[in-house]
C-alpha cells in the first residue's frame, strides 16, 4: 500500500522557497538548491522543486497560472456545475408543467 502524501503547512513552503531563492542569489545561480535546502528542511527535492516553480509564477517571475487563479478557476467550475444542475432541474420542471397544461381537464 502506498503512503499518502504529506501535507506541509504553507509557511514551510514559503520559507523553503525563499531559502532556495536566497541560496541561488548568494551563489549567483539560476538553478539548483533543491537538494541542499530539502535536506535541511526534511523535504523531498522534487516537492521543493514544484513548490518553487509555483512560487516563481505567484511572484510574477515565471509565466503560468497563479495559485489564486487556479483557486478561482476551481470555484468557478463548481459554480458552473451547480448552475448546469439547476438548469436541468428547471428544464424538467418546465417540461412537466407544460405537459400538464396540454392535458384535457379531468371530469
Amino acid at each position: 500500500m502506498s503512503k499518502s502524501p504529506k501535507r506541509y503547512p504553507p509557511e514551510l513552503k514559503e520559507r523553503a522557497c525563499r531559502l532556495v531563492y536566497d541560496w541561488r542569489k548568494a551563489r549567483q545561480r539560476h538553478n539548483g538548491g533543491f537538494v541542499e535546502i530539502g535536506e535541511q528542511l526534511g523535504v523531498h527535492p522534487e516537492s521543493l522543486r514544484a513548490w518553487f516553480k509555483q512560487w516563481q509564477i505567484d511572484m510574477g517571475e515565471a509565466p503560468g497560472r497563479t495559485t489564486e487563479d487556479q483557486r478561482r478557476i476551481i470555484e468557478l467550475e463548481a459554480k458552473v456545475k451547480e448552475l448546469e444542475r439547476s438548469n436541468a432541474i428547471l428544464r424538467s420542471a418546465s417540461a412537466f408543467f407544460a405537459a400538464e397544461l396540454d392535458r384535457p381537464p379531468k371530469r
